[in-house]
């Protein structure tokens, strides 16, 4: 076992490398580490497998990315349209949908892209946003494309005015790799403006999601994208549809947001909305074209639909069609249909929809986008018809008729999938003894608490609390968590970390108290062994065969408890909050310190990753010492403390 984990050190040591900023301090360049970054893979002619993949796009920019395994010499691509489970197969092993991903992971290529986040501004929906945060100056940002077994690696520069940044890679393992989780606080220091940071991750998993900035509620601003990484499928499908990302938009930036509300609310598809539609509010620039799916009849299509709201939790449904779930987040499932599903801020689902079979004439239909009745929201409160936010276009149909009546049938309620549904592919068994609570075997109890007024900082209201206390987290943007392993006394309480001196055999198990907030871990997909609507510990009974796994679920929609439960197996500092962007700014997060024992030796003093982050920071605190750069930038605000300037969590 020693053996390992030094082999798993020095691998840990080599990616660490590549995540050294080219800046020794702010303003001072050095030879950049990668050359030109790109999507496309920069080797020479491949032995293995290359191939296009199934799903990818058919024409357009990006229509000539392959899978590529050139080192995998004695493996055929084996996926076919009549069996997309399978992805590489050899006399000795096949790589498809049954295959242990946490364990067994194919061999791809190096990955390169290159994003620049700048001050922006968007018309989503016939209104400028003036306010926006974006990579590359596109919203959303750039498609993030890959293949199972892929490293990726993304070297960010921010050439942001007044803010920092950090990027995440929603929901991606990250194994033995909490360096490039990119959260602020946490992992690293923000990438102070005109500084550069580069992140390496290898695509373990398969499926679609997100990548957003985690520096505050930025994401919110723009600074997000889709990402997907092409492996097998649990159904068969034809032809594949890009990302379809939901989200809330307003028109007033994020960080003002959290402290009011998001100002002339739209719902937008892929960027693109329509500001007349949810509250009669007049366009005061050119409403973008809405956003469209072309279908033919008969042919199936994989859809990855995914949420990435600032408070919003989406049912999504197309009108006269049905959706087959395949997937959760970066979990294959056993295929199950619906007329609608429920997605909670984070989520994704992989659906196939195929084309209605005997249409031969021009039609099209709405694809609805309602918002759930979370934390008191009312369908009755926007227009009728706010949901017809997308449409799927047969030949030359036009627009569906605006008082169409073949929506599917909904529930608004604030809830999840139904637990019974979400079955993974691949088993886990759960052991029944959780290494931290093995005599009474509930696992640590956490519940979601608040507070009518701020104690902590300005807008301290909400906390995810294991002490029964009122423990709101607050990051300190100077001095991460990740620069303080082997830290021998009591953490700052206000970093709320929580320890888990277990090692990577070990399970642990979380039951987490409160209604209808999505609750992200990173670093981990977890198994849910329970969802009650009753009060812990009433009706206690995780099960531990196969329960449905994922990395966000939804709190019960009236109140109660979900258990969790995962393998403590991934060194390093981990957060969990909330992914509502005001809440979670408000406090409602916690992280764990996973086996630090093990993290010190992986990341010891003057390690590549260690280095790095260490200038991240020197180049950090330099701009953020001087208050001139603060916003509005005339030093009107330098009579202020950074707590009143930054006056939330931080993540």
């Amino acid at each position: 076992m020693k053996l390992i984990d030094r082999v798993w050190t020095c691998i840990t040591y080599v990616l660490s490398c590549l995540s050294l900023s080219p800046f020794t301090e702010l303003g001072g360049v050095e030879q950049a580490v990668l050359p030109p970054p790109s999507g496309h893979p920069n080797h020479g002619k491949p032995k293995g497998p290359s191939f296009k993949p199934p799903g990818g796009r058919l024409k357009g920019p990006g229509a000539d990315f392959t899978c590529e395994y050139p080192s995998m010499t004695s493996y055929t691509f084996c996926s076919k349209p009549g069996n997309r489970s399978c992805w590489l197969t050899s006399p000795g092993f096949t790589y498809d949908i049954n295959t242990n991903y946490e364990t067994n992971t194919p061999q791809g290529i190096q990955r390169n892209y290159s994003f620049d986040v700048s001050d922006y501004w968007i018309n989503g929906d016939g209104m400028n946003f003036t306010e926006a945060k974006v990579f590359n100056k596109q919203y959303p940002g750039p498609y993030i494309q890959a293949c199972w077994g892929d490293t990726v690696t993304v070297t960010v520069t921010n050439s942001l005015r007044y803010n920092g940044t950090s990027i995440h890679w929603h929901g991606i393992r990250q194994w033995n790799t909490t360096q490039n989780d990119g959260v602020n606080g946490l992992t690293q220091c923000p990438i102070a403006p005109q500084d550069s940071f580069t992140y390496t991750f290898t695509a373990m998993q398969y499926g679609s999601s997100w990548y957003h900035s985690h520096y505050s509620v930025q994401y919110a601003d723009g600074a997000n994208g889709p990402l997907t990484l092409y492996g097998p499928n649990s159904a068969n499908y034809d032809e594949g549809v890009d990302p379809i990302l939901l989200t809330d938009w307003g028109h007033n930036s994020a960080f003002q947001a959290i402290q009011s509300e998001l100002l002339y609310p739209t719902i937008l598809l892929n960027g693109a909305g329509n500001i007349t539609r949810y509250y009669g509010i007049p366009n005061t620039s050119v409403i973008p074209p809405i956003y469209r799916v072309k279908f033919v009849p008969n042919v199936s299509y994989l859809l990855r639909v995914i949420n990435t709201s600032f408070n919003s939790t989406f049912v999504f449904s197309i009108d006269n069609h049905t959706l087959q779930v395949v997937e959760a987040d970066f979990v294959p499932i056993k295929p199950y249909t619906a007329q609608s599903i429920h997605i909670g801020i984070g989520q994704r689902y992989h659906v196939i929809v195929t084309g209605i079979p005997t249409l031969t004439n021009s039609a099209s239909y709405w694809i609805r986008t309602y918002q759930a009745n979370c934390f008191g929201f009312d369908q009755g409160i926007p227009q009728k018809g706010y949901e017809r936010n997308g449409i799927v276009q047969y030949f030359n149909g036009g627009d569906p008729d605006q008082n169409s009546n073949t929506a599917q049938p909904f529930d608004p309620t604030c809830r999840d999938e139904p637990y019974g549904s979400l079955s993974p592919i691949y088993p886990w068994t759960v052991p029944r003894t959780p290494a931290n609570d093995p005599i009474y075997r509930f696992g640590q109890n956490l519940s979601v608490n608040g507070e009518g007024a701020p104690t902590f900082y300005p807008l301290a209201f909400l906390a995810l609390s294991g002490t029964g206390r009122f423990d709101p987290i607050r990051v300190d943007y100077g001095n991460p968590t990740f620069l303080n392993l082997g830290n021998t006394g009591p953490w700052n309480p206000i970093w709320t970390v929580l320890t888990e001196p277990y090692n990577s055999s070990n399970w642990v198990y979380f039951t987490i108290s409160g209604h209808q907030h999505p609750i992200h871990l990173h670093g981990h997909d977890f198994a849910i062994l329970q969802v009650s609507s009753q009060t812990f510990p009433t009706g206690f009974n995780p099960n531990l065969s196969n329960p449905p796994r994922r990395d966000v679920v939804l709190l019960p929609p009236s109140g109660g408890y979900v258990v969790i439960a995962y393998k403590t197996d991934n060194p390093g500092t981990w957060l969990m909050h909330c992914h509502i962007a005001n809440h979670a700014a408000a406090g409602l997060a916690l992280q764990f310190m996973e086996d630090e024992a093990q993290a010190q030796q992986f990341w010891p003093p003057g390690s590549p990753a260690i280095v790095a982050a260490q200038k991240t920071c020197y180049n950090w605190n330099q701009w953020w010492g001087r208050c001139t750069n603060w916003w509005p930038g005339d030093g009107s605000l330098c009579i202020y403390n950074d707590e009143t300037t930054s006056p939330d969590s931080g993540i």
